[in-house]
């Protein structure tokens, strides 16, 4: 890219007024062109002063922001909604409890700049506990668990046809957004009903592009003292059973199938999990508190299967491909 491309940073919001300007100053302090990228508070139905803190920030700041609601509840409906409205050559997508790095936008840009094959980018995202965590936390859930990356990542910059990539900093070529049907669905008006952004890349790992992680784009995950919990890792595992069975069911989609996976889950496969889990232990690998957390998983994967097995209407829901066209979009859940 010749000159630097103009970047939506998109930020869902819901009920995070006072978190929201920790990451709205982050990213207006950006080392990137201020006249080629803006940020677009999406409003995600919320109850707090979200409104009147974002119509500071689009009064005053010298980067473009725009407040948008969506009234429907899900993040997906937020994510999806702000894209169909944003201007960039590149969407980056993020979250309300997130703090920039100032070189954060620039260096995103270079990986698409030197990898055409790359649909979608994201960086090093790091932790910033609001409270000292339990040293359990700190060996056993910095990872996917918390949305960070991974402590034994190796290179600084690496492209692959398969990255871990969270929602929380990804950044993706806007064209490709629309040609993939955008964001799954996942949390829903409190209901789990997809894979959200891991949908997203499966999508797009299919139409053949490639994924790039950069070390020095660098974000940070504001982590408040509720998620450092056992009431938390039992919560997030059990929620992950409910994305698995959609993801599972999409590769498929054959209802009779279910039943065969919920019979083997709930007879050797059940073994298996917890000789894994206890050898895990043994390891030092996981902590005991994964032994409910695991129970949780298999528990609501017999739930939400049992759920799509009986209820066409359901099956047909976790069938879409395009979240983006506007018969999908209005599905009841």
């Amino acid at each position: 890219m010749s000159s630097s491309p103009f970047v939506s940073i998109i930020i869902p919001t819901y009920n995070r007024a006072q978190m929201l300007p920790v990451t709205l100053d982050s990213f207006l302090s950006q080392d990137y062109p201020s006249d080629r990228y803006e940020i677009i508070i999406m409003d995600n139905n919320s109850r707090d002063t979200t409104r009147e803190i974002a119509s500071r920030y689009v009064d005053s700041s010298a980067v473009s922001v725009r407040y948008l609601f969506e009234k429907r509840q899900g993040v997906h409906y937020a994510r999806n909604s702000a894209a169909k409205q944003a201007k960039g050559e590149i969407l980056y997508f993020t979250d309300d409890d997130m703090a920039a790095d100032r070189a954060l936008l620039g260096e995103l840009v270079k990986v698409f700049d030197l990898y055409p094959e790359v649909g979608c980018a994201t960086g090093l995202v790091l932790p910033s506990f609001q409270k000292e965590p339990p040293e359990w936390v700190c060996r056993f859930m910095w990872n996917g668990l918390l949305s960070l990356t991974e402590k034994d990542i190796k290179g600084d910059l690496i492209v692959s046809e398969n990255l871990p990539v969270y929602s929380c900093h990804q950044a993706i070529r806007r064209d490709l957004f629309f040609k993939a049907g955008g964001f799954n669905p996942e949390n829903t008006a409190g209901v789990w009903i997809g894979d959200g952004e891991t949908g997203l890349n499966i999508k797009l790992r299919n139409l053949g592009y490639r994924f790039a992680y950069t070390a020095n784009s660098i974000i940070y995950h504001l982590i408040p003292p509720h998620r450092t919990t056992l009431r938390y890792l039992v919560d997030r595992i059990g929620n992950q059973g409910y994305c698995d069975s959609y993801t599972d069911y999409r590769e498929h989609r054959d209802r009779r199938r279910i039943l065969t996976t919920i019979l083997k889950r709930n007879s050797s496969g059940i073994v298996r999990i917890f000789v894994r889990t206890f050898l895990r232990i043994l390891k030092k690998k996981e902590s005991w508190r994964f032994i409910p957390a695991h129970m949780m998983y298999i528990h609501r994967r017999n739930v939400y299967e049992y759920r799509l097995y009986r209820n066409s209407t359901f099956r047909r829901c976790v069938e879409v491909d395009d979240w983006l066209t506007n018969e999908h979009y209005d599905i009841k859940f």
